[in-house]
């Protein structure tokens, strides 16, 4: 898994418990063409291909398009991508593990580049409150499958 740049001037991570199994968060998180079905902030998101690393998508959240492309595709564990957009780099993994039929899924992003650093403290605010509403989405279209 790439790591994320600790050095990074916005970074985030958080956890969440899933009362579900492994295979069912991970069909959900990773089902790229589906997640304006269930992700209120992203809109107009397709995968490019097969889910495997170097594949890229596209999709917009807060009004900006995202370029990604996969770095790491480890199924019921781990799930990773990078994307570009308006000068931001970012770096995004998940793990995800399963404990006695319910899943813990961690999340963890770092963004840098000209307007990460110029609105440091915004940005993190902002992928701290995102982060959070996307776990809390996922648990809940994981536990409704």
């Amino acid at each position: 898994m790439k790591s994320i740049n600790n050095n990074a001037p916005v970074k985030c991570s958080k956890t969440i418990t899933i009362n579900t199994n492994s295979e069912k968060v991970w069909k959900v998180l990773t089902n790229i063409d589906q997640w304006a079905m269930w992700q209120t902030d992203i809109s107009k998101p397709k995968l490019n291909g097969q889910l495997q690393p170097e594949t890229g998508f596209v999709w917009k959240t807060g009004g900006a398009k995202i370029h990604s492309t996969l770095h790491t595709v480890e199924p019921n564990k781990y799930f990773g991508w990078t994307g570009k957009t308006f000068g931001v780099f970012a770096i995004h993994n998940w793990t995800i593990t399963e404990t006695d039929g319910k899943t813990t899924v961690s999340v963890d992003e770092s963004m840098e580049g000209f307007f990460a650093k110029l609105f440091k403290s915004l940005f993190n605010k902002k992928l701290d409150k995102e982060m959070q509403h996307w776990l809390d989405l996922l648990k809940t279209e994981s536990e409704r499958q």
